[in-house]
């Protein structure tokens, strides 16, 4: 049986070789039938072939795309596909079409194009034949036809940090009222999203979708319809002047400041407003929708005492959003010590005094009364503990990677995003020292004087935790396990356990605490009411905010498996940060800090080598 394969084997690489160097072009033959005859036998060989063609193809690039969106690296790619050519075909696959033909299938070229270190271009060489004998060999006397498709494997800004709540399991709020937590941003789960109790405002977008990776698989619907503001409702809150946090909320849609749907002025605003009323213009959804399964519907509901109206908008089914994955942690330290800051100038025309220089994160030492650098290009081995003060905040610039824990409260100054191989403990209120301001007469104006304000970004291969872990209580705990915390899939079926913050992980330290002990946290712990930051993590997002009656600010967006935030006081409020969302295929976010990427395959072009027909 191994003889019988080996010997297929090989002449299915026999065959991508040879007709990789004949010009199957040349080879047509003429039928002795009559000319119509002859043209309907090919024109439907051709059409059989184009699918075993495209099947053949489709069956190299899965096991390919499965490990790249699994792994999210290019290790395998560049590993089994190094020196392909038409000659030296890689990967090569071989299948058939019951009652139809045969197909063999390889990789022709993989390459990187130019400095782009995100990309790979890919050639498959797909061969698709009738197979009239059954042998399983394409023979001279059989109809074969030649496709080249070209792809790209992409790690791509991802499109997870376009919410001010992401969250790649169940979604769910309990407890909350309308006026206790406040929302000003999209939400997105990847499953369903249900109000276990009481409900919230959502000033933006809310998204559902179907997933069969979860332990049981998922329809995708939103139960509970949460509050939503009129934009003049939303205007008033913003500059009534009882908020502090009013000039980090995006603004609410004026037609006479910001176009008309759809316009070109529209356009360049959408990115950072909020337009409460969804409609289609020109075949476009904008607007904030209820997005699941069943299709995208406006909503109307300013308060609990009034009957919810929806409008459909459309039919078509939300998707699943592709989570980036940080568990290879040596691909963020590569990161971090490649850094090189490649920013010359700013938009506004002015010098960047950072351009050129690499990754580093900076703590004032009281010992010195100096600025102390903890990192070694832009790398910290174990543990690190980083306190910020009005006076002297944590400095930060580029993607800095944690080999361990990071435990960090207090001021921050820079731009930048901290990796973690194990958790991130936030053990007080994080501060922007230069804050981003939303309001402005244009978005050029906006952009100008946010582009230099502080952004951080917390990005946990383990956790996110908040609060001191030595005073969690059995409630707040109860959201960080089973059966709250779910299992799912990955790519290949296997199953993923639900995260359980009370079983301990390789360090032998239960996952929600910290390897330097409940001692060190609980020295410098405080009550966390404010969060300055873009959080990221692999598993759980959790623990306890808004204790001591000052309810919480969150300014900036949680991408995590599993939410667990136990909230104390009120009001809450999470307002979404645009500076890190991609405006367009084409252009980056106004800040690149360096977040997670995610997998894409982004087909190209579908080119015909040529057709032989049968005999």
């Amino acid at each position: 049986m191994r003889k019988s394969r080996l010997k297929r084997g090989s002449a299915y690489l026999i065959t991508m070789m040879v007709a990789s160097l004949v010009s199957i072009a040349a080879l047509s033959y003429v039928d002795s039938s009559t000319k119509e005859l002859r043209d309907s036998r090919r024109r439907a060989q051709e059409s059989e072939m184009s699918h075993l063609c495209d099947a053949g193809a489709q069956h190299c690039l899965l096991g390919f795309w499965k490990s790249f969106k699994t792994n999210q690296t290019f290790a395998n790619l560049d590993t089994t596909c190094a020196g392909a050519n038409a000659t030296n075909p890689k990967g090569t696959v071989a299948g058939s079409i019951t009652g139809v033909g045969q197909y063999t299938s390889a990789i022709i070229s993989c390459v990187q194009p130019g400095t782009d270190t995100y990309t790979r271009q890919v050639t498959i060489r797909s061969l698709g034949w009738i197979d009239a004998n059954g042998n399983g060999v394409l023979d001279t006397s059989e109809a074969v036809k030649v496709v080249d498709v070209k792809v790209q494997f992409q790690l791509k800004r991802s499109e997870v940090f376009d919410f001010v709540k992401f969250t790649n399991n169940y979604g769910y709020a309990t407890g909350f009222t309308p006026a206790s937590l406040i929302i000003n941003g999209d939400i997105k789960s990847n499953g369903n999203h249900t109000m276990l109790s009481g409900t919230f405002t959502n000033n933006g977008s809310l998204t559902a979708t179907p997933n069969n990776k979860l332990a049981s698989d998922t329809e995708g619907v939103i139960s509970g319809i949460p509050v939503k503001w009129s934009s003049a409702t939303y205007t008033g809150a913003q500059s009534g002047g009882s908020l502090d946090n009013e000039a980090r909320w995006r603004q609410a849609y004026d037609p006479a400041k910001h176009g008309a749907r759809n316009s070109l002025m529209y356009q360049q605003w959408k990115d950072i407003i909020f337009d409460s009323d969804a409609s289609v213009v020109a075949g476009e959804i904008d607007g904030a929708v209820l997005k699941d399964r069943s299709g995208s519907q406006a909503w109307t509901l300013e308060s609990l005492k009034e009957e919810v109206v929806t409008k459909q908008l459309d039919s078509m089914s939300s998707q699943e959003t592709v989570m980036p994955d940080l568990n290879d942690i040596s691909t963020y330290q590569a990161l971090s010590a490649a850094y090189v800051d490649d920013k010359p100038t700013f938009g506004d025309g002015t010098a960047n005094p950072l351009y050129g220089q690499g990754a580093y994160v900076d703590v004032w030492d009281s010992s010195t009364s100096k600025y102390k650098r903890l990192t070694t290009t832009g790398t910290i081995s174990g543990s690190a503990v980083l306190v910020g003060s009005a006076a002297h905040p944590i400095k930060i610039h580029g993607p800095v990677t944690i080999s361990q824990d990071a435990i960090i409260k207090g001021d921050i100054s820079g731009q930048g995003t901290i990796y973690t191989g194990r958790n991130v403990h936030v053990v007080g209120s994080l501060r922007y020292t230069n804050k981003p301001d939303f309001r402005g007469s244009t978005p050029s104006v906006i952009d100008n004087q946010n582009e230099k304000a502080d952004v951080l970004g917390l990005a946990a291969r383990g956790s996110v935790i908040f609060g001191n872990p030595k005073d969690f209580g059995s409630t707040t705990l109860k959201y960080m396990t089973p059966p709250f915390t779910k299992s799912r899939l990955d790519e290949y079926g296997t199953t993923i356990p639900a995260f359980d913050a009370l079983t301990a992980d390789y360090t032998g330290t239960l996952k929600y605490k910290s390897v330097l002990g409940d001692a060190a946290l609980d020295a410098i712990a405080e009550d966390v009411n404010q969060v300055d930051a873009i959080v990221y993590t692999n598993n759980l997002s959790g623990g306890e905010l808004g204790k001591g009656g000052k309810g919480v600010i969150f300014n900036g967006c949680v991408i995590c498996k599993d939410s667990a935030h136990s909230h104390f006081s009120g009001p809450s409020y999470r307002n979404y940060d645009p500076r890190i969302k991609e405006r367009s295929s084409t252009q980056k976010p106004l800040i690149d800090i360096k977040l997670p990427r995610s997998p894409v395959l982004v087909y190209g072009t579908w080119q015909s080598k040529g057709v032989k027909y049968a005999l």
